[in-house]
């Protein structure tokens, strides 16, 4: 998923860690795996909900690194494994690209600490080229495991709050669209259609 935003929106984003961690993923780890093919709306395996992680192992970490690796080579911001035909409650972000800070969620959950929605112009990297205004609450605190199977807790705002929702939908088999009007959704195909055409 990656965003049409300001500067300034990146500048927004507030996030706390109060337990655990999910930090210094990228010093532990060296990707240097393949990149996987990211499936494409309206392909029907999109729609196909995710089962949680029974247990975080090298399996869970090969995956981890092949989907950063996909989501960089894509430049994208955040990349659930449903985009990816993996059906595992597994997320990877990096909100500053290049590689700067890269961050795992596995079996993710969200509270929704404020209910004020903020629009954000939305894409993913599953519907490319194409970006629709979604409003989603923008104070949420995130409940993850780490990539060592460590619980940690997040508070996050603006586009980490927005960015998470987003790739839950994913593992939810929800994408962005189903938050538009049906017109949308059906010029959106047809433009999608058209240019794999």
């Amino acid at each position: 998923m990656y965003f049409l935003l300001l500067q300034a929106c990146y500048n927004s984003v507030v996030f706390q860690i109060t337990q655990g961690t999910n930090a210094g993923f990228k010093n532990r780890v060296t990707f240097t795996m393949g990149i996987m093919s990211i499936l494409k709306y309206p392909d029907p395996r999109l729609r196909q909900k995710a089962l949680p992680v029974a247990a975080v192992n090298a399996k869970t970490r090969s995956l981890i690194e092949d989907m950063f690796e996909t989501m960089w080579d894509a430049n994208g911001i955040g990349l659930a494994a449903t985009q990816v035909d993996v059906h595992e409650r597994v997320i990877v972000m990096d909100l500053e690209g290049e590689q700067a800070a890269p961050r795992v969620y596995i079996n993710p959950e969200i509270e929704i600490l404020d209910a004020t929605c903020l629009p954000y112009d939305e894409g993913c990297l599953s519907i490319p080229d194409t970006y629709e205004t979604v409003e989603r609450p923008g104070h949420v605190m995130i409940t993850a495991l780490d990539q060592d199977g460590a619980e940690f807790k997040e508070e996050a705002k603006g586009l980490l709050a927005v960015c998470i929702q987003h790739e839950i939908d994913h593992l939810e088999g929800k994408l962005f669209v189903d938050y538009l009007s049906s017109i949308k959704r059906q010029r959106i195909r047809k433009k999608l259609k058209k240019n794999r055409a």
